[in-house]
């Protein structure tokens, strides 16, 4: 690795201008050091005061080309150890068959807590609670009694079926209910 030059380590003002060139004064902050490159080049660093950007730093790559004074490469935002980063990039197709294969996972899962669901319901069903009682049936036979409509049964004849007609709507006749079907039968 080279030497250093005085010279770029101490461009302080130079990195500074070209700073807020690109970003507030308010967003830099005082000088962190620095990193003699490969080339011979500075890389000033300066502290970062953008929120949302913990660890990382300012740096501006300064060097002399000749016997010329110093300048500016490169300014940019650069993370350090410990600094918050972005996820790597996953291509699309990647993140799609993982997406997919997630969804029939949670179709399996709830096929299984379905199919866990319906034996518990087969189980009551069936009477095999813990009382061994057949309480649900029962309930389901009185259900049905409830459902006979007294009214029904005077004014209907026993021997004669029920039936319901095309137009029939729960026992009510709906041409009944339709004055346009009484106009269409008198013309």
């Amino acid at each position: 690795m080279p030497d250093a030059d005085a010279r770029l380590i101490g461009a302080h003002d130079l990195a500074l201008a070209a700073l807020h060139e690109i970003t507030p004064a308010s967003t830099v902050g005082p000088a962190a050091g620095y990193l003699v490159e490969d080339d011979g080049s500075v890389s000033l660093r300066f502290e970062n005061r953008l929120p949302g950007y913990p660890g990382w730093y300012w740096t501006v790559t300064v060097a002399r080309v000749e016997d010329a004074e110093p300048t500016v490469l490169e300014v940019e935002l650069m993370p350090t150890d410990g600094a918050l980063l972005a996820p790597e990039w996953v291509p699309w197709a990647e993140r799609l068959a993982d997406y997919r294969a997630h969804q029939v996972e949670l179709a399996e899962q709830a096929a299984a807590l379905a199919a866990e669901a319906g034996e518990a319901a087969d189980a009551v069903i069936s009477g095999s609670d813990a009382d061994g009682g057949d309480d649900f049936d029962a309930d389901i036979d009185d259900d049905d009694d409830d459902d006979l409509d007294d009214e029904d049964d005077e004014d209907d004849d026993p021997s004669e079926p029920r039936t319901l007609h095309a137009g029939d709507l729960d026992g009510v006749d709906i041409d009944e209910l339709d004055d346009s079907a009484e106009d269409d039968e008198e013309e």
